[in-house]
């Protein structure tokens, strides 16, 4: 007989406003022992300098991170002009300095050239490996060692505000992998002033917005309240899946899929389709799969209760 996983058996989506000062993994720790969850994770890592936009899945919903880690982020953040430091943030050390400002016009001419598809060399302190190491744990013990650049998209990028000559506050839509801190980075240096990030806060997450996130207060305040009251601020366990077709199934192919067998798509309303999408049965998803020549072949069964 295997060993029970301690805690508690919680599936769903809790799309946390991440506070600024706290890891994403402490965010996840942190919740997950409120809501004392057998099994947790997140979509998509947040700087502790960050707020915003944190989805943490629990139990079942760790089977939907890949499809929420995918989807296209938005992020409003901060530019100091000035002064470039090792981390690409307020929270690094000062490396170089520059007494030069640029105009509004200067930024929005200069953001034009970061939309698209575009080369970024990732910030040194970031969670990528070099030969088995971590880049952070490198440049804190000031090892030398280069980061090749990336191709990321960056599908928009634009001026919200200039409060002061040493400021300017954008707003970016772009995709996996991009790291913001270097785009700031980068935008000082085009802009022959230098800069980096002051404040940033991620406002989306695929189809998680901010208008549907809670505090950890709010987490909090639950908690004491009891788990109905946790609960109820969870959301379903497909709600990562909003991009993927989905597909209704009888109970008896559901069975079938959750065997892990393939089931022939029969009827008058049977898509014509090839690709992924998840099978739905009496409106709980069933598993995530791929269609083929008429069959849905299931990839990752979910294992919710009736």
């Amino acid at each position: 007989m295997g060993r029970r996983r301690k805690g508690q058996a919680v599936s769903g989506w809790l799309i946390l406003d991440k506070p600024e000062g706290l890891t994403s993994t402490k965010a996840v720790g942190r919740t997950r022992w409120l809501f004392d969850a057998q099994k947790a994770g997140h979509a998509g890592t947040l700087d502790p300098l960050a707020t915003g936009v944190l989805p943490i899945a629990f139990g079942e919903a760790t089977k939907t991170v890949p499809f929420a880690v995918e989807g296209a982020k938005t992020y409003r953040f901060t530019v100091r002009f000035g002064a470039e430091t090792d981390t690409d943030d307020t929270e690094g050390t000062v490396t170089e300095t520059s007494e030069t400002r640029p105009s509004r016009t200067d930024i929005e001419a200069a953001l034009q050239h970061f939309i698209g598809e575009i080369e970024q060399v990732p910030p040194r302190y970031s969670a990528l490996k070099v030969d088995g190491a971590r880049a952070y744990d490198l440049a804190r013990d000031q090892e030398d060692f280069e980061l090749a650049p990336r191709t990321v998209t960056i599908d928009r990028l634009a001026l919200v505000e200039q409060p002061d000559p040493d400021h300017c506050v954008l707003e970016a839509d772009c995709g996996k992998g991009t790291y913001v801190r270097a785009l700031a980075r980068d935008l000082g240096r085009s802009l022959g002033c230098l800069g980096h990030i002051s404040a940033l806060r991620r406002t989306r997450v695929g189809g998680f917005t901010a208008d549907r996130t809670v505090t950890l207060e709010q987490v909090e305040q639950a908690a004491e309240n009891g788990p109905e009251a946790l609960h109820a601020l969870l959301q379903p366990v497909e709600t990562a899946l909003a991009a993927l077709p989905a597909l209704p199934v009888t109970p008896a192919d559901a069975a079938n899929i959750r065997q892990g067998r393939a089931v022939l798509l029969r009827g008058r309303d049977a898509p014509i389709m090839a690709g992924a999408a998840y099978a739905v049965s009496r409106g709980a998803p069933v598993a995530i799969g791929e269609v083929a020549q008429g069959e849905f072949h299931p990839s990752r069964v979910f294992v919710l209760p009736d």
